[in-house]
């Protein structure tokens, strides 16, 4: 039998997966990556998976629906899921990862794969053959507008942001305790804030001059990634029940909930730099510095890096996409990532791999293979896939996935951790039964 052959386009999270699923099926891998010699205004390193906005791949436990496609990721061999276990850092509930390490250690893996080549160049056709394009949201322009000359294929936008990051070094832990919610351990940062210091910050905050961004309107920030200044804007008190929420964070030294608490994240294993946690942003770095500087213990904040707003860019993918990720009037090419509408780091791996696992099964001739929507990971296929005339961005939640029958109903808030646990159960038993007999059952 000849050597089987794909392409994988773009060695983003869902790249990077892809290939490493394709190469340990056999397939020989060519994994076209623009970085070194081009890089988006988001992106600031060379390597692989490189994570633009944040170093947090969300909750672990089962009752989360994230931490139940994590789960899934694991059973089913996931690169990205081994160096996020193997670079974590504190961060309470959360699973987050030292960003350098852990691009670090995917980039090797993939570099020394004996079935992977890496081409660093731009590619602005789409490839002949088996092929998975995996460029996401931040697809460069040239293959943007291959990608849009698809026939029957429209594609949307919305808008993106990243957090800041300050040296560890240079805030006054005076003011600033250790502690994660509810008592969980101790691994974040909070700078407490008393209504007065609240509410002068919040005026500043939504008075502050933006960068300015062609095309940016208000509407069309991603719910989940709201830069702080729209946040405030909606609202007075809308961050004080967002990211600056004071509950399950008694201050120590009183014994008491402050008004409003910024989170920081640790981001290296060094414990040197560490991010604002849900402060995305788009203001001048200038005004990030002033406004950002007000909040307790971050008078003298130095910023290793600002925050940073990007458009994102994704397709229209119901009707066009497949539920294994396949457009449906080319087989043997697949989309992954970000770029299909799935929306987070882990949702984009787990396209990557779903995408890659199926591809080589068909060019190994073998069944597909189809996770039902019960599952987290079949859940987004689904979403991805089925009939929607208002297609936007979509985050993991139990909400996309089948709930299990017979259980009480989803308004009884007590019974809602037991409900969410069934379904992982129920997803996790049933994965690793089919990889046990080796396929779908």
């Amino acid at each position: 039998m000849s050597e089987l052959f794909a392409s994988v386009v773009g060695a983003g999270l869902a790249g990077s997966e892809a290939a490493w699923q394709l190469a340990e099926a056999g397939i020989n891998v060519r994994l076209y990556e623009m970085k070194p010699k081009k890089k988006t205004p988001a992106h600031h390193s060379d390597g692989f998976a490189e994570l633009v906005c944040s170093n947090s791949f969300r909750g672990e436990r089962l009752s989360s629906a994230v931490g139940l496609l994590k789960a899934e990721m694991r059973i089913l061999n996931s690169l990205i899921m081994k160096w996020a276990d193997q670079t974590r850092v504190p961060a309470g509930d959360a699973l987050a990862v030292d960003r350098e390490a852990f691009s670090k250690g995917i980039t090797l893996s993939i570099r020394n794969h004996p079935r992977i080549k890496v081409y660093e160049e731009e590619i602005t056709e789409i490839p002949d053959g088996a092929v998975i394009i995996s460029t996401g949201p931040l697809t460069s322009e040239s293959f943007s507008s291959c990608i849009q000359s698809i026939p029957g294929l429209k594609t949307l936008n919305f808008y993106d942001a990243a957090a800041p990051i300050v040296l560890k070094e240079s805030l006054n832990e005076n003011k600033i305790y250790q502690l994660s919610r509810y008592g969980r351990g101790e691994d974040y940062l909070n700078c407490p804030m008393n209504e007065e210091e609240y509410d002068r910050f919040i005026r500043d905050l939504v008075s502050a001059e933006t960068a300015d961004i062609h095309g940016f309107e208000e509407k069309s920030v991603f719910e989940g990634c709201m830069p702080i200044e729209s946040m405030a804007k909606r609202g007075r008190m809308v961050p004080a029940f967002g990211p600056m929420k004071p509950v399950g964070l008694k201050d120590p030294r009183t014994g008491k909930e402050p008004f409003a608490v910024v989170q920081l994240r640790q981001d290296d294993f060094s414990k040197t730099m560490y991010n604002i946690v849900g402060f995305q942003t788009r203001l001048k770095f200038s005004e990030q510095k002033r406004v950002f500087g007000m909040i307790p213990g971050l008078e003298n904040a130095v910023f290793a890096r600002y925050g940073v707003m990007h458009r994102n860019t994704f397709l229209h993918s119901p009707g066009f996409l497949n539920e294994r990720f396949e457009m449906i009037s080319r087989p043997l090419c697949y989309f992954a990532g970000q770029i299909t509408g799935v929306e987070g780091y882990i949702e984009s791996a787990a396209s990557g791999l779903y995408a890659g696992i199926n591809l080589a099964n068909q060019l190994k001739e073998k069944e597909p293979f189809i996770l039902p929507s019960f599952t987290a990971i079949g859940a987004l296929g689904k979403y991805v896939s089925a009939p929607n005339t208002r297609f936007q961005p979509m985050n993991c939640t139990f909400g996309i996935i089948d709930p299990v029958p017979g259980l009480p109903g989803k308004h009884k808030t007590q019974n809602k951790q037991m409900r969410y646990e069934a379904v992982s159960e129920r997803s996790l038993k049933y994965i690793q039964t089919v990889i046990k007999n080796g396929g779908n059952d």
